[in-house]
């Protein structure tokens, strides 16, 4: 499978890109590939030199909760860290606006999943600038502030970010789940015609629905401008759900195995000593 068809290498139009896409046996093949990166990840964590940032982005009901629970199901507990960025707190909007994001960065050894990421501060604030207020900018005084150039300065401050990260040893994957207009509104319904379902559905999501144009084009912009070498976007066609989480294991399985992880040798010392540490515990 040819993975490198969903990352973002040049201008993309979302208009144009696939939204279905169904990847036969998809939901089997997940399973072998979670227990590999599984793996990877004690050995990731035992070498302790890198550490990777998953971001997942993608418009309401796109599947990033399945995705998460279903890709790192099998990744020891203590192995990944899961962020769910909301709204800012008092506290956070109190710093800059990537503050909150840093503080969360995933150790050496472990996986880092952002759901949501610090690009809503270059798309649900574009798409309603007036949150920006909220954080007290000195040189935002009115709306008139908040124009693409102001957009694309925070971009190009999060692209600095993330090479600052690659650079120091966390790999960075970025995946926008590309969900069909149709199929959300297929979704929404089905939280509301299923009574199980029904708490996860919020009056605010048609809310933001009618304003599907906006955010569609806020997020081609930002994918067009923050895929880079060291922090590639990947566009994952989201309608089928089995094959959307199948192609973010296989993007992450594949970007890890590049690395080449290695268990760390003992000490020589320890090395000398190992047939006398087994008789100290036999001779107990």
């Amino acid at each position: 499978m040819d993975l490198k068809k969903y990352k973002v290498s040049k201008e993309i139009k979302l208009a144009n890109s696939q939204t279905f896409e169904i990847i036969d046996e998809a939901k089997q093949e997940l399973k072998k590939l979670r227990k590999k990166i599984s793996k990877l990840q004690d050995t990731m964590y035992a070498e302790g030199k890198y550490g990777i940032l998953v971001c997942l982005q993608g418009m309401d009901t796109s599947g990033k909760d399945s995705l998460i629970r279903e890709v790192f199901k099998d990744v020891n507990a203590r192995g990944v860290i899961v962020h769910s960025f909301k709204v800012p707190t008092e506290l956070e909007l109190k710093h800059d606006f990537m503050w909150r994001h840093y503080v969360a960065l995933p150790p050496k050894g472990k996986i880092g999943v952002f759901n949501r990421t610090h690009y809503e501060n270059v798309l649900v604030t574009r798409v309603h600038p007036e949150y920006v207020f909220a954080e007290n900018i000195p040189t935002v005084n009115s709306l008139d502030d908040l124009d693409d150039a102001f957009y694309h300065s925070r971009m190009e401050r999060i692209n600095q970010f993330e090479k600052h990260l690659s650079d120091n040893g966390t790999i960075v994957l970025k995946f926008f789940l590309n969900l069909s207009k149709e199929e959300q509104k297929n979704r929404l319904l089905r939280r509301l015609e299923i009574e199980k379902k029904n708490w996860k559905f919020s009056a605010g999501d048609l809310k933001e629905r009618k304003l599907w144009d906006k955010y569609e084009e806020c997020y081609e912009d930002l994918l067009n401008k923050t895929s880079t070498d060291y922090a590639p976007w990947y566009v994952v066609p989201a309608d089928d759900k089995d094959s959307a989480r199948y192609i973010v294991a296989k993007t992450l399985l594949e970007e890890m195995q590049k690395y080449n992880f290695q268990e760390p040798e003992l000490q020589q010392k320890v090395l000398d000593q190992i047939d006398e540490f087994k008789a100290q515990l036999h001779n107990e």
